[in-house]
């Protein structure tokens, strides 16, 4: 038995997620996906938040080309009856489960890569990554959700540019069209990911929940709808641990939030 795939650490409430596929850029191919089903599914239960980084010099290259070309070809062959594409399946457990992920980006985040990156909830970069969508050159689309989070994230002019010219970008500009929402020097991201991990650790787990479910559900909903899921939402019975904290501002124990920690 080979080394794994995908390396699954808990530390504390955090759960640590690691592409292992280093000689390959962590491509993504049939196998890692099965692993990092089972790994974001395992932290679902034990964890409170995760954070997902790549081993080696990259974060991901996208999708294995190599296993896509075999089953362009039909040496692999298809399912006989039509299902969801693992990718969104196994992407969707990340974006709308019930933890938050903090995403740690290195080297090429590119393709299936930032498909998956932007599955996280938050996401951090060092000087070192450039973030682009090939397919284009590649004579193929995005299969991993891109038109949907991508999209929404750095509009349709933005990412139409990055698939029809292959350009990359840099963390500079990854940061301008938020992709990211911080950069930190090449080698820091993953202790400012853990850093941000903890710090979202820290909030109700139940709060921590609507934040991430019920944001990108308004998002995609009229203005009277949005208002409206955000009342019940708002208006819902909260848990002991809402009442102790609310409490514990009101009488003067709660610690001030300081701006500069972020």
């Amino acid at each position: 038995m080979g080394e794994p795939l995908i390396t699954y650490e808990l530390d504390g409430a955090t759960a640590l997620i690691g592409l292992n596929r280093p000689d390959k850029r962590n491509a993504i191919n049939d196998s890692l996906i099965d692993e990092l089903r089972v790994a974001v599914q395992r932290a679902h239960e034990e964890a409170d938040v995760a954070v997902l980084f790549g081993h080696g010099s990259n974060f991901c290259a996208g999708l294995d080309l190599a296993e896509a070309l075999a089953r362009a070809t039909g040496q692999i062959q298809p399912p006989r009856k039509r299902r969801r594409h693992n990718w969104h399946e196994v992407f969707d457990l990340i974006a709308r489960g019930p933890i938050p992920f903090v995403a740690a980006l290195h080297g090429a985040v590119v393709g299936g890569g930032l498909e998956l990156a932007m599955a996280a909830h938050v996401r951090v970069c060092d000087d070192s990554a450039l973030f682009g969508l090939p397919e284009g050159q590649r004579g193929i689309f995005v299969g991993g959700g891109g038109t949907v989070r991508i999209q929404r994230v750095v509009g349709t002019t933005v990412m139409m540019d990055m698939m029809l010219t292959g350009r990359l970008l840099s963390p500079a500009e990854g940061l301008q069209e938020h992709v990211v929402r911080y950069v930190t020097p090449a080698g820091q991201a993953l202790a400012k990911a853990r850093e941000l991990a903890l710090r979202i650790g820290k909030n109700s787990v139940d709060t921590n929940w609507m934040i991430i479910n019920v944001l990108p559900r308004v998002h995609d909903l009229s203005h009277d709808d949005g208002l409206f899921v955000e009342q019940l939402n708002s208006a819902r019975a909260r848990p002991p641990e809402a009442e102790a904290r609310l409490r514990e501002f009101v009488d003067g124990k709660a610690k001030k939030l300081q701006d500069n920690q972020a």
